[in-house]
């Protein structure tokens, strides 16, 4: 047999790969090593890695040659000529693979070690076409990463096509998915070749003609970009007209193969795409660009603009809608200036026009074309709080001379914060390490300009502390207000007009060895931007740095071993050997997080007794929630550890540090935060089917706790036996709950009253809590705000101002047009501020309703995701229909028609309201705080 037919045969008895592996590459010699081992040691092993080279003219191919090499899984395939893009590369080697099912990769980029399996494992059980997953951006000049489009890979699921979730036309990348190589077969599936955003189209077409395709809620893609601007991406090079001009032609195309294919009526989803991700992107960099960039931009874009549905345009935010319209008008000074205010709504338009009782963007009134775009009046900035309301500061010159700067501050006030009878004070606040300086300021009122106030701020730069080894980095500075006892904080724009200007320093007292640059930061908003850098002996001692790395990382090593973890548990066992401080009382509650819940009652009526202990309070992150009088020490430093072996008592309301005995003769108060309605301890499914050790640990984590607070015989039914706890309980409800029981006393009057002010509820107006809780699996994803807040006060914001405090766990922002009557509740650390200012309280399933119905006022349920909350893996002790003290509502509609009707709620819910508070605070009498410090602490000795 020749020898040609020999290697035929053999390849043919080769096995099948799993997966083919395209790695696209072109003069990226030093990079393809990290991209293709990043293949070859996944965990799954059947596979191929095709390395396709579109004619590079460095060492490319050299190694790739390589690499083909050292492992038989790599194949090599180099094209005849450059094709000066993606397509043609990843179009060759999709038609040379091998395997049933596809990934692409670029050579710059890696692939997580279980990508291929996880992936495929999800296609073979689903069945679908393809199979997407989350992708991590690492930005390498800041060395920090991101997730892409987070919201749209939060859980696993199967979507039926795109029409079922048109969301995905977000999701366009090629490289994050798993192809099934029949669908792309059968559809003719490939990239279009001569033209840049190749992932648009193709995945467009992907999702439209995929009968279901999979979404994971892991990454399966690592994308770097690129720090040196001679390698940036074509994604990332938006400063060059063509990559608008390949925009603009790719989304085109999309347009003519969903017409094409039948399919025109995706066309608003995939249009909202366009402007919410490619047009934002551009709109964001305008700050950035000339004036003769711009105008060239603003003339491509505006044929295009024209062509989008009016349906994508008006499901945009104003902002963005506004700025559209100013580039497609011409009003390019004006579009720059909105679009640093996109998508931050505490900058405000430098000029608004008042007419008639509705409010426009800018100087003047709008013409008839443009009354409905320019109207802003939903934002409602005469009725914004004083803390979140827009501002908008701009250093109009800057004048360095030595080491003092004088900046010229114009401050853009259309919410007329300025003008209010209460008087603001207000500061600029530096920092390069430690606490900022503080420089206060006055503000001057335009003559000819309303709303415009002009400061002289000196600012000098020897007085910012850079540390004994100095600093380099780069900071900003803000403005901060200040009216009443409230502080805001906002940044300071640099506009076009102010140069990039260098001061040489001069080297003596705190700034020696060092250079400032003052300019404008050139991403984001365009803050104003002081970059230190070293100089002297400063800065040799810096180039000295990287021949000292090996030296500095094994310093690191060792002072890890002396700081860290392992060593502060051999200190403390050491410390166990002093005598206990019978007199060293340490408190922590919400795991370090604040100056709140029980703790901080039963510290507060400690104090009052003045008995002889020295309390001490533990913190973590933030500090400011605490009273200046109180003893603090930083969860986890050393003097935490010291001050966890020494102390004679322990009071907390989570659970301090497990890893930490406690010592026989320290006694530990455990408070919990709150009654029991899910699974807790060994009931909840994660710790009753773990394994012995970890069953264990909890255990020993309870046993810790020499005495329990308990609000109620309910929760001795199940949070005490789901525990196994049988030390001491005392049963005299919980401090935190004092305040409410005892409401109506003067004092607590007064707390709710500054609460009112601050939140700068109007008069007349009712302050309604929404305090929902936290999701298993989706914290951080915003899934518990499932109110339609912009239904709700449009139902409901005359007589109601909605105050959302979310879990701790979730995120939230309020947007920009419900402001006016919609508040933050998060600024506040203890929960009961915001108890003691309401009229009526919203939750799902959440502990603050126990709490709050020792206030006795109206608690409505929303409870839309019930069915699936109760019937999740963790599970709850009651059926909340058997125990709801108010209505279970599952629309914004009905708890809007609640609110208007609170009265006939409150006598058709009595009975069961009464029922709730005998079943879950029996022990609640207002004076839990005294009764606890009576028994556990009596009279301080022992």
């Amino acid at each position: 047999m020749p020898k040609d037919q020999d290697r035929q045969s053999l390849r043919d008895e080769e096995p099948v790969p799993d997966v083919s592996v395209v790695v696209i590459v072109y003069n990226d010699a030093d990079r393809l090593p990290r991209a293709v081992r990043s293949v070859l040691k996944q965990s799954l092993r059947n596979l191929e890695v095709i390395v396709v080279d579109d004619c590079s003219t460095d060492s490319t191919s050299a190694v790739a040659v390589e690499l083909k090499a050292s492992d038989p899984r790599v194949r090599y395939l180099r094209l005849a000529q450059n094709s000066g893009g993606c397509s043609a590369p990843r179009n060759a080697g999709i038609a040379i693979a091998r395997a049933p099912y596809v990934m692409l990769l670029d050579s710059d980029d890696e692939l997580p070690r279980h990508s291929c399996k996880s992936l495929l494992l999800t296609a073979e059980r689903t069945g679908a076409d393809f199979v997407t997953g989350e992708t991590t951006r690492i930005f390498e000049e800041t060395h920090t990463s991101g997730l892409w489009y987070p919201e749209l890979f939060d859980t696993v699921r199967v979507v039926q096509g795109v029409r079922e979730a048109p969301e995905y036309f977000h999701d366009h990348l090629s490289t994050n998915k798993l192809y099934r190589a029949a669908f792309l077969a059968r559809n003719g599936l490939r990239f279009p070749e001569g033209i840049h955003y190749e992932d648009q189209l193709f995945t467009a077409q992907a999702l439209t003609l995929a009968r279901s395709f999979a979404v994971v809620p892991w990454p399966v893609y690592i994308w770097r970009l690129a720090a040196d601007p001679a390698t940036l991406s074509i994604s990332s090079s938006r400063h060059k007209l063509q990559n608008v001009r390949d925009r603009i032609a790719v989304a085109r195309m999309i347009d003519s193969f969903l017409e094409e294919s039948g399919n025109a009526d995706l066309r608003p989803a995939k249009d909202e795409k366009f402007l919410r991700h490619d047009l934002r992107l551009y709109l964001g960099d305008l700050p950035f660009r000339s004036r003769e960039w711009t105008e060239q931009f603003a003339e491509l874009m505006t044929s295009y603009l024209g062509e989008i549905t009016a349906e994508a345009v008006g499901a945009l935010p104003r902002e963005h809608r506004i700025c559209q319209h100013l580039l497609r008008s011409g009003r390019i000074d004006e579009a720059i200036d909105c679009a640093r205010s996109l998508d931050r709504p505490r900058i405000a338009p430098r000029r608004v026009t008042r007419e008639a009782g509705r409010m426009f963007w800018g100087s003047s009134l709008p013409d008839s074309d443009s009354t409905d775009t320019l109207d802003i009046s939903e934002w409602r900035l005469d009725e914004q709080p004083f803390e979140s309301a827009p501002i908008r500061h701009e250093v109009d010159t800057l004048a360095p001379a030595g080491p003092l700067v004088r900046l010229s501050l114009r401050t853009y006030d259309p919410a007329r914060l300025l003008a209010a009878p209460v008087e603001v004070t207000a500061q600029l606040w530096l920092a390069a390490t430690g606490e900022p300086l503080k420089i206060p300021f006055r503000y001057t009122p335009c003559p000819h300009e309303a709303d415009v106030y002009t400061a002289e701020i000196d600012l000098d730069l020897r007085r910012i502390p850079l540390g004994s080894k100095g600093f380099k980095g780069r900071r900003h500075p803000v403005v901060a207000l200040k009216r009443a006892d409230v502080i805001r904080t906002d940044v300071v724009l640099a506009t076009g007009d102010v140069p990039a200007l260098r001061a040489h320093l001069p080297l003596h007292g705190s700034l020696a060895g060092h250079v400032v640059r003052v300019g404008r930061e050139g991403r984001g908003a365009g803050r104003l931007e002081f970059t230190w850098t070293r100089s002297g002996a400063l800065a040799l001692a810096e180039g000295l740095a990287p021949r000292l790395k090996p030296v500095r990382r094994k310093a690191r090593r060792v002072h890890r071993k002396l700081t860290g973890r392992a060593a502060k548990m051999i200190a403390y066992h050491e410390l166990l050997r002093l005598p206990v401080d019978k007199k060293l009382v340490l408190f922590e509650a919400l795991e370090g997080h604040g100056y709140a819940d029980s703790p901080r009652y039963i510290y507060e009526a400690l104090v009052r007794r003045g008995l002889p202990l020295r309390p001490v309070w533990s913190y973590s992150g933030d500090p400011s929630s605490f009273p200046d009088d109180v003893r603090l020490v930083e969860r986890g430093s050393w003097e935490y550890v010291r001050t966890l072996a020494r102390a004679g008592y322990w009071v907390d309301s989570h659970g301090f540090p497990s890893a930490y005995p406690k010592r026989p003769e320290t006694r530990y108060l455990q408070t919990w935060h709150g009654q029991a309605i899910k699974h807790m301890g060994f009931d909840a499914p994660e710790l009753r089917f773990s394994s012995p050790e970890r069953q264990q640990q909890h255990h020993d984590m309870i046993s810790r706790w020499d005495v329990l607070i308990s609000p109620s015989e309910e929760f001795v039914r199940t949070f005490v036996r789901a525990n196994e706890f049988t030390g001491q309980l005392l049963r005299c409800g919980l401090p935190r709950n004092d305040v409410l029981v005892r409401w109506n006393e003067p004092e607590q009057r007064d707390r709710a009253a500054a609460v009112r002010a601050r939140l700068q509820i109007p008069d007349g107006r009712k302050l309604l809590l929404y305090a929902p809780t936290f999701r298993d699996g989706e914290r951080g994803t915003g899934r518990s705000i499932r109110v339609d807040l912009a239904e709700l006060v449009e139902r409901s914001g005359r007589e109601w101002t909605v105050v959302v405090r979310p879990h701790y766990y979730e995120r939230f922002a309020i947007p920009r047009e419900l402001r006016h009557a919609v508040r933050d509740g998060r600024p506040f650390c203890d929960i009961n501020d915001l108890l003691l200012a309401s009229d009526a309280l919203v939750t799902d399933y959440s502990s603050v309703m126990f709490d709050y119905a020792n206030l006795a006022r109206p608690i409505l349920l929303f409870t839309d995701d019930y069915e699936e909350y109760s019937n999740s893996s963790r599970g709850m002790y009651y059926s909340l229909p058997h125990i709801a003290p108010g209505p279970m509502l599952t629309t914004t509609q009905q708890l809007a028609d609640a609110l208007r009707d609170l009265d006939r709620i409150r006598g058709e819910w009595a009975a069961r309201y009464d029922h709730f508070q005998t079943m879950f605070n029996t022990h609640e009498t207002g004076h839990a705080s005294k009764t606890v410090v009576d028994l556990f602490f009596g009279g301080g000795n022992r």
